[in-house]
């Protein structure tokens, strides 16, 4: 317990990070021996079961995966928007010199297997797969680089954060202008007006969680109907969320001491303090206690933290169980093209276009490396960042909506590229630090 308090907040990200790894690969075996057992049918009749509400003139119904892929989604990618809205203003990619070369490593990360992939697909009718290699699932990654202990320094985990952050923004954006249906741009307007609406509440007024949660739930149901996937809005209504605290630590911890000494001399004046009810006057004290720790948060911390957790734990592992149960058959049509494309250029893409653009960074003097880090474990982090579970998933979703071998195919080359990347970055890692770093 002592331990975990010395913990720096970036550290007890990593920690979070990799056992929600441990929890995506559980899930991930999971649902693969299920989906291939002799209980395969359940498995899919699960997540095809129909779920919503109807009435007349409405309805809203959708299976059980699109909830998950639509609804519990969108909540992953409000964090990810709280979380680039924080390394944008005050974190690791705040300043060009900060981001200069995680932001390298992302365009090469980025480029070079989309590049590949279209280089390598010689079908037209998988070509809108090109986003599926681009992405770098983080809590894998981190969880490949808990294994390694010390081995791994923390500077080295700290660039691989921020630019698999990069490589979220440019999932975001790819997904938002590329893999959305025919657009009704009319709700897009509605949506975008109820989130500068939300923003100048937020502005002028106070941080209201109630208020964002009613604007919230409108807008996610606007871009759904809308064309655009709504996990976007989850993105663009992180941004509204304020950093700024309305008070700082120096005056909060002046008002705890006077709110203090008034509830102690409330009780020292009580002749029974184990009555079950307060007073008025511990009830208003307790109140503005309450408002005090309110105002002494930053609204955007405080979400972001309250979501880790749920998010890493819980949405993410039920995400994997949902969508990585791939029924592996000889008698099942794969498109084995597709598959070796995927594969390929997850891994080869990312090692390549990492490496590539992190030594010609180097070279060049537009680049430094992090301090303690060495070029070789450049190479492993390349490699592990071909690891794209999650985003991959996710873009291979809405690339072959209600096509499932093609969606079935893709997912079998996403977890070949992932499994042989992360395997080979682990390697590289494991052998290119000292044994005395242990």
């Amino acid at each position: 317990m002592i331990k975990d308090l010395l913990l720096t907040p970036f550290q007890k990200f990593v920690k979070l990070e990799s056992l929600s790894g441990i929890l995506l690969f559980g899930a991930t075996i999971v649902a693969l021996v299920w989906a291939n057992s002799s209980f395969g049918d359940s498995y899919l009749t699960l997540w095809d079961y129909r779920l919503g509400i109807s009435t007349e003139g409405f309805e809203l119904k959708k299976p059980l995966i699109l909830w998950i892929n639509d609804g519990l989604m969108a909540i992953f990618f409000f964090l990810i928007g709280l979380e680039l809205k924080r390394e944008l203003l005050i974190g690791e990619i705040n300043t060009f010199k900060k981001a200069t070369f995680p932001l390298v490593a992302a365009l090469g990360g980025v480029l070079i297997p989309v590049l590949l992939y279209l280089v390598l697909n010689q079908d037209p009718n998988t070509t809108k797969a090109w986003g599926i290699p681009m992405a770098t699932d983080i809590a894998f990654a981190l969880a490949i680089l808990g294994t390694l202990g010390k081995r791994v320094p923390l500077s080295l985990k700290i660039f691989l954060t921020a630019f698999a952050i990069i490589d979220d923004i440019a999932a975001v954006l790819v997904i938002a202008i590329f893999y959305s249906a025919a657009i009704n741009w009319v709700l897009v307007l509605i949506a975008l007006a109820l989130i500068g609406f939300l923003a100048l509440i937020y502005y002028k007024f106070n941080y209201s969680l109630a208020v964002g949660l009613i604007i919230a739930t409108i807008v996610w149901f606007l871009f759904l109907k809308s064309g655009i996937h709504p996990t976007i809005a989850g993105v663009l209504l992180a941004f509204t969320v304020p950093i700024k605290r309305r008070i700082n630590i120096f005056s909060f911890s002046k008002n705890l001491s006077i709110l203090s000494n008034k509830i102690a001399q409330n009780a020292a004046g009580e002749e029974n303090n184990n009555k079950h009810l307060l007073s008025e006057d511990e009830i208003n004290n307790i109140d503005n206690l309450d408002d005090l720790t309110f105002k002494v948060r930053s609204p955007l911390q405080f979400l972001e933290h309250k979501l880790h957790s749920f998010t890493a734990y819980l949405i993410l592992p039920i995400f994997a169980f949902a969508n990585a149960g791939v029924v592996i058959s000889t008698s099942y049509n794969f498109n084995f093209s597709l598959m070796s494309n995927i594969a390929i250029s997850l891994f080869f893409g990312k090692l390549l276009g990492i490496t590539l653009f992190c030594y010609l960074g180097l070279k060049l003097k537009v680049t430094q490396l992090p301090s303690g880090v060495n070029f070789k474990q450049i190479i492993g982090i390349a490699s592990i960042a071909g690891v794209g579970f999650t985003m991959s998933i996710f873009i291979d979703n809405l690339a072959f909506a209600g096509d499932l071998i093609s969606i079935n195919s893709a997912k079998v080359g996403i977890l070949i590229g992932s499994f042989t990347s992360g395997l080979l970055g682990f390697l590289i890692l494991r052998f290119s630090s000292k044994a005395d770093k242990l």
